[in-house]
């Protein structure tokens, strides 16, 4: 029964309740019914019993239908004295004859010759004589009302019981129909926009007050996210500028060690530091596109871009740490590919499928820009082993990092960045192939005319 959905269980409750009072009723009805027409048949034959004793003449109490009834002056042996027409055997038994006269009322009922149905027999001691008069009368009138009763109850019964339960269920949804728009718009609101609130229905009940307390929980929860959004924007915003100095300064000094050689550990040292200067730099970018993306929405500066030089800016930016790891980086773009977006934001994609392939692929990375029907795909692969099978369904969620990942550095945020730059641009993110090889594609929407005209590349 709980597994019933809430307007099933109303409705069956409702119609349980229903059922239960017409049953009452019904049964109330009947005893009422029959008590009133036993009453009525009892009267009858009481005024003409006492019709019957006093002038001690069977035709006296004589009713109109002699298959309904009887009147009948038995003697203190049971000899019939007189009777109506057709009932000439005694109605009395020895020992109902010996009570009327002692002076009481006999009722009985019983099966007669000649009357339909059972006949109920009233007697009395005639007046003046030892001598019973007996009544009767055929029940059979008062058994067909009876049964007509209940048959109208056992037909209109479920008839009712079915429409009550109808209007139930219409009046259950009804009732019910605030909360589901509230359900309907709950599936809609998100923490982005302050704007989305539940309806409230207009009646001051126990839904509407749901609803206010709902909304003042979303409220809560926005301004709880609207903090910490703008916590992350801000401090991934002062960790750039430091880490890029830090970076700068890293490569000048490697740059120099070309010409004074080092010692192997410090250039060691140095390089390690690099790199994870780099992730510094990629984790505050992370942060801050994540913040904005929640806040108001990631910004974009879209112009006219050539796929081929967006490439070749990524592979200048990871050649030297690809050249320290003794890995290659390749650009294949077709001439004349261009595309509308935002660049940084790109560059900013493109190097975190780089750096993913840097930390766990193998081999060379090829960075390629080819038209994909009528998208323009551009691919970041490597020969290494692939997702591992845990991952490759969710890889694109945020700080979603395999098991053997988790004893590296990084922070499980690069697909995910991945995905909402390629959303922002009106495209998606996808993996082509997963091991042997990977290969990562952004599909971005291909440049309208009039962007492709007034707009040149960058």
């Amino acid at each position: 029964m709980s597994r019933l959905p809430i307007r099933a269980r109303l409705t069956a409750a409702f119609a349980l309740a229903l059922v239960l009072v017409l049953v009452a009723a019904g049964l109330f009805v009947y005893l009422r019914l029959s008590a009133d027409l036993d009453e009525s048949v009892d009267a009858g034959l009481t005024s003409r019993a006492a019709a019957v004793a006093a002038s001690r003449l069977a035709s006296a109490g004589a009713p109109g239908e002699p298959e309904e009834g009887f009147a009948q002056l038995l003697d203190a042996d049971g000899t019939v004295l007189d009777a109506t027409a057709g009932e000439r055997a005694a109605t009395l038994t020895a020992a109902e004859l010996e009570r009327a006269l002692a002076g009481g009322t006999v009722r009985v009922e019983r099966e007669l010759p000649g009357i339909e149905g059972t006949a109920r027999v009233l007697a009395v001691r005639a007046t003046g004589t030892p001598a019973v008069a007996a009544v009767g009368q055929s029940l059979d009138d008062r058994d067909e009302t009876l049964a007509g009763l209940a048959a109208s109850f056992a037909i209109g019964g479920p008839i009712a019981v079915a429409l009550a339960s109808l209007l139930g269920y219409a009046l259950a949804a009804a009732g019910l129909r605030p909360v589901e728009a509230m359900r309907r718009q709950a599936a809609r609101v998100t923490l982005d926009d302050a704007g989305e609130r539940l309806p409230l229905p207009t009646a001051h009940d126990e839904i509407r007050r749901l609803g206010e307390t709902l909304n003042e929980m979303l409220d809560r929860l926005r301004r709880s996210h609207e903090r910490e959004a703008r916590f992350v924007g801000d401090a991934s915003h002062e960790l750039r500028t430091p880490a890029a100095v830090i970076r700068t300064e890293l490569e000048a000094a490697l740059r120099a060690s070309r010409h004074s050689p080092l010692d192997p550990d410090v250039r060691s040292a140095l390089v390690a530091a690099l790199e994870e200067c780099d992730n510094l730099i990629l984790l505050a970018e992370d942060l801050l596109v994540l913040a904005r993306t929640a806040e108001h929405g990631l910004p974009m500066h879209a112009t006219t871009l050539d796929a081929g030089a967006l490439l070749d800016g990524v592979l200048q930016r990871f050649s030297d740490r690809a050249r320290e790891r003794d890995r290659t980086i390749r650009v294949d773009a077709v001439d004349g590919i261009t595309l509308h977006g935002d660049e940084l934001r790109l560059r900013q994609a493109l190097g975190n499928l780089v750096d993913n392939a840097l930390r766990h692929g193998a081999g060379e990375i090829a960075l390629r820009a080819a038209a994909d029907g009528d998208a323009i795909a551009l691919e970041v692969g490597d020969e290494g082993p692939g997702f591992p099978p845990e991952l490759a369904e969710r890889a694109f969620e945020r700080f979603a990092r395999g098991d053997a990942a988790r004893t590296r550095a990084g922070a499980g945020l690069g697909l995910a960045i991945v995905r909402a730059i390629a959303v922002a641009h009106g495209g998606r993110a996808e993996i082509v192939r997963d091991g042997p090889g990977t290969v990562v594609r952004i599909r971005l929407p291909p440049p309208a005319p009039s962007q492709r005209d007034l707009s040149g590349p960058s």
